[in-house]
């Protein structure tokens, strides 16, 4: 018989948080939907030791997540702590960390042999032959620090920005320039006496190519477009 409810668990300043929730809903918050949080949780109290019964003191709560509503704290605690879930949704969730992994190292990673950002098949090639492991609990940013450091020994890799540097005609820069300001962080943004516009982006350099073709549609070909690599 399938179990209607499990217990999250989250451990932080030498304490221990745990809330009963509904298994599936708790694994879509966990895999990034959105879910009704009172519709997730089985009770509304935040234990410090479920099977003891033991409750967590509203001092704890405060000092460890700045609040004591039930329902942010239940959802602090599903996201960042451990759930029990059954084999096929912790393949699912592994699985989908490690998709938002190679994803985030392929936008903000370069080879700087060349310069040019890493596909992301090669990057998850690399993961393999490293035998780097992901955890599902862990946050993406911190896990794609550390797999970077495992695969640089395979494959020349560092995290790195671009300026890109943008000098639209006339004839196009009034259209494009809302268009242009989404793109990254403005820099510099000029309009010359001759209406034209120059702009200077930063972004993450592996959305070098991604960036020049909605500046090239963006401006219909007309702009002058130069990338250089910062760091």
């Amino acid at each position: 018989m399938k179990k209607d409810y499990v217990i999250a668990r989250y451990e932080a300043k030498g304490q221990r948080f745990e809330v009963l929730v509904k298994p599936d809903l708790a694994f879509k918050l966990k895999s990034g939907e959105q879910v009704d949080i009172n519709e997730m949780l089985v009770g509304d109290i935040v234990y410090k030791d479920v099977r003891k019964g033991l409750k967590a003191s509203p001092e704890a709560l405060a000092k460890v997540f700045g609040t004591t509503d039930i329902e942010r704290v239940a959802r602090e605690i599903v996201l960042k702590g451990e759930l029990q879930l059954t084999a096929e949704q912790r393949r699912a969730l592994l699985e989908a960390k490690k998709r938002q992994i190679i994803a985030f190292i392929a936008r903000n990673a370069i080879d700087p042999r060349t310069g040019t950002p890493i596909p992301p098949t090669r990057i998850e090639l690399a993961m393999e032959q490293a035998r780097v492991g992901v955890d599902p609990y862990k946050d993406v940013e911190s896990q794609a620090l550390e797999v970077i450091r495992a695969i640089s020994r395979i494959l020349p890799i560092r995290i790195a920005r671009a300026l890109v540097q943008v000098k639209v005609p006339p004839t196009h820069a009034g259209r494009a320039y809302s268009q242009l300001m989404r793109l990254g962080e403005v820099k510099r943004a000029d309009w010359k006496s001759d209406g034209s516009l120059v702009m200077e982006l930063e972004i993450p350099a592996g959305l070098q190519q991604e960036v020049i073709d909605k500046i090239n549609r963006a401006t219909q070909g007309a702009a002058e477009v130069n990338v250089k690599v910062v760091k």
